[in-house]
């Protein structure tokens, strides 16, 4: 109960907030509620009316603090639920707020490592170069002289987005109870996944591993770089990097004037997109361009790894047919792969779907190549399967939104150039080597000799319950314990040997094919 009140009061701030935008009828407040909103001096700024919906939800949840922006940032990758338009003008929410005091920033360091700043640094700026919502940055020199850039959480933070998540949790969970209809949105999971993932952000020792894990990733390729971590000054509310030096990938001017091949830039931030997507399963998720350089050799360097996205082999299966047959333009192939996939009921009938998909494939992929957006391809794919009770992928809407900033940046870069037909080649080696006859071989024998493997072990506990049975461990018919005793003897159970004579078998055959 007085968790009801405590969030209906917040909820009331909030819903002025909201009034001042013009956002209580879009967002569908209910009567009562709206009333008393208006009442406590809920009114709309006229300026509002000059902007978008999805410009006046952005500029409401700036203005509501660190969780609604990454409330809003989280929106912006379901364009299926909200719509294109409202899901690109949440995507230029800017993730910023004004600095806390360096006096705050010196002592979390210190809190942090319980040591005092000058152990560690042999200078600390004190003005940050960037402040954004959960944390903010600041550059620093260690004492053993490597320049760094240290990342610190917002001072209280984590009670803040505590209360703020409680609040969405109250408010989602009353959602699917009004309006049972609603459940099939997941908005209670989805709240719980947002919290995990926000969660995460605010433990900066995954980013850490983030960073670690990408940088390992591309250990062999240097034409994109991850800054290294410096693990003696990271913990849980401070993360420090090693400081890149390079030119902002949105500045083509001063790219082209350090003599670099912009065009040559474009080609391999597809290869990268396409390593972190496809070979490794794990990629950057906040590619603007704010979070990229490009160094002195042309090479792309990536920073802030707060959010990341895992797709696991069957997902990366599912969506190179799903790029690959948009690009070939076999929509009746999309269509199938999603039913093939259980992602789509079976209820429903694949060539309505297939004329479905068409319809927005048609347009889009009848544009010029340089003009084709395959991320707002998948966008009004997602959004229009919905009709056909799609089940939501969480890590495909993010990757989604991931490739729709990709874009920007490749068009940035060179306008005539489509990033994704640089890609295609690469998508589809892949296929052949991962989907192709020599790979379901591979997987069939993988899968087989695995079996093979376990067959000692079961014999081994075979015989260990006879030995079991025998003892009166467990309570059986004689005439069971003295069958099991005679077809163990007479050979009908596999000798130990038979396994590795197969194994061995399979692996001539396979040579000599």
């Amino acid at each position: 109960m007085l968790r009801g009140f405590r969030n209906i009061a917040r909820l009331i701030g909030i819903g002025r907030t909201l009034a001042r935008y013009d956002l209580l009828d879009l967002l569908a407040v209910p009567g009562p509620l709206r009333f008393a909103i208006r009442l406590s001096g809920g009114y709309r700024n006229p300026a509002a009316a000059r902007l978008r919906p999805g410009q006046r939800l952005a500029a409401a949840l700036q203005e509501m603090g660190p969780t609604f922006i990454k409330l809003g940032q989280t929106l912006s990758t379901r364009s299926d639920l909200i719509g294109e338009q409202m899901a690109a003008d949440l995507s230029e929410l800017q993730d910023s707020l004004p600095p806390f005091s360096a006096a705050e920033a010196r002592a979390t360091v210190e809190a942090e490592m319980a040591e005092p700043l000058a152990d560690l640094f042999a200078s600390f700026d004190d003005n940050p170069v960037a402040a954004a919502s959960i944390a903010q940055v600041h550059f620093a020199v260690t004492t053993e002289g490597a320049e760094v850039a240290v990342k610190l959480l917002r001072p209280n933070i984590e009670e803040r987005f505590a209360a703020d998540v409680s609040l969405l949790s109250w408010l989602t969970e009353w959602a699917e109870r009004l309006r049972p209809r609603l459940r099939r949105l997941h908005l209670v999971d989805s709240v719980r996944n947002f919290e995990g993932v926000v969660g995460r952000e605010m433990d900066l020792r995954y980013e850490a591993a983030a960073a670690a894990e990408l940088a390992e990733n591309f250990v062999n390729d240097p034409q994109f770089r991850i800054p290294s971590v410096d693990w003696r000054r990271t913990g849980k509310r401070m993360l420090t990097l090693e400081r890149i030096a390079g030119i902002p990938i949105d500045e083509v001017d001063a790219i082209r004037a350090s003599g670099v091949d912009v065009e040559r830039v474009v080609a391999r931030a597809a290869e990268a997109f396409f390593n972190m997507v496809f070979r490794d399963g794990f990629f950057h998720a906040d590619l603007h361009p704010g979070n990229l350089f490009v160094g002195k050799q042309g090479e792309i360097i990536a920073v802030d790894f707060g959010i990341t996205g895992r797709l696991d082999r069957p997902t990366r299966h599912f969506l190179g047919e799903l790029l690959l047959g948009f690009l070939n333009r076999d929509f009746r192939h999309v269509a199938q792969i999603h039913f093939d996939a259980g992602i789509i009921p079976a209820k429903h009938s694949v060539d309505a779907f297939a004329q479905a998909v068409r319809s927005i494939g048609e347009p889009i992929l009848g544009r010029p190549l340089h003009e084709i957006s395959v991320a707002r391809l998948l966008g009004q794919l997602f959004e229009v399967a919905h009709a056909y009770d799609l089940e939501a992928q969480p890590q495909l809407l993010l990757l989604q939104k991931t490739m729709l900033v990709a874009e920007g940046v490749g068009r940035i870069l060179d306008p005539s150039v489509n990033m994704w037909q640089l890609a295609r080649p690469l998508i589809e080696d892949w296929m052949a080597e991962n989907l192709g006859a020599r790979a379901r071989l591979r997987e069939s024998m993988s899968g087989m000799v695995e079996t093979l493997h376990t067959l000692p072990k079961l014999v081994k506990n075979v015989e260990r319950m006879t030995e079991v049975l025998r003892g009166g461990g467990v309570r059986l018919h004689s005439d069971s314990v003295k069958a099991i005793e005679e077809a163990r003897k007479g050979g009908r159970i596999f000798p130990t040997w038979l396994p590795w004579a197969i194994v061995l078998l399979l692996a001539f055959l396979l040579l000599r094919r």
